[in-house]
């Protein structure tokens, strides 16, 4: 049986678009810098509870997920950034790699690893911009409850946003409870 996790204060719509714009811009100023690719990792997190035990978990498993392909890799690393937010945990990596490489394996891992549908792992070029999934032949990301695009579920409200928290909860649990 999951445990609840003690409740806290949701956070404002404008509190989320605030710390959007503090992450862009400090995407922005790394881009700048270093004039190499940015990865950029925040994971899905509906509703408006962003930092739970739950999702700090969650993000671990995802650094370290994102750590280990780049050390598997061995693409330098030229900085890394992770900030424990009320508006939800966020990484940041400077990788001297192209972009469209790092793209395609970090789509892969959101693919792939078991937690991988919660992370949101985007990757922005200096010259071009963000790299889309559908830039590399990919499709777009499915929905947690469903087969549909995710975003068109998302904007439509499609499901009830408790049972997209549950589907989340779940997920998150499954992984934590495995042998």
């Amino acid at each position: 049986m999951a445990t609840q996790t003690p409740a806290r204060p949701g956070v404002s719509l404008d509190a989320l678009l605030a710390a959007k714009d503090r992450r862009a811009q400090r995407q922005a100023d790394w881009l700048k810098h270093y004039q190499q690719p940015v990865i950029s990792l925040t994971l899905v997190t509906p509703g408006e509870m962003k930092d739970s035990i739950r999702y700090r978990n969650t993000m671990g498993v995802a650094l370290q997920a994102c750590d280990q392909l780049l050390w598997q890799h061995r693409w330098q690393v030229l900085d890394r950034q992770v900030l424990w937010l009320p508006t939800g945990p966020e990484a940041m990596w400077c990788v001297a790699h192209p972009a469209a490489e790092i793209k395609a394996h970090s789509a892969a891992l959101e693919q792939t690893h078991p937690l991988g549908r919660l992370w949101d792992i985007d990757v922005i070029c200096p010259q071009d911009g963000p790299v889309g999934r559908q830039s590399l032949g990919n499709r777009q990301r499915r929905c947690l409850l469903c087969d549909e695009p995710a975003h068109a579920c998302s904007r439509s409200r499609r499901h009830p946003q408790a049972q997209v928290i549950a589907r989340v909860e779940k997920l998150v649990d499954d992984w934590f409870a495995r042998d």
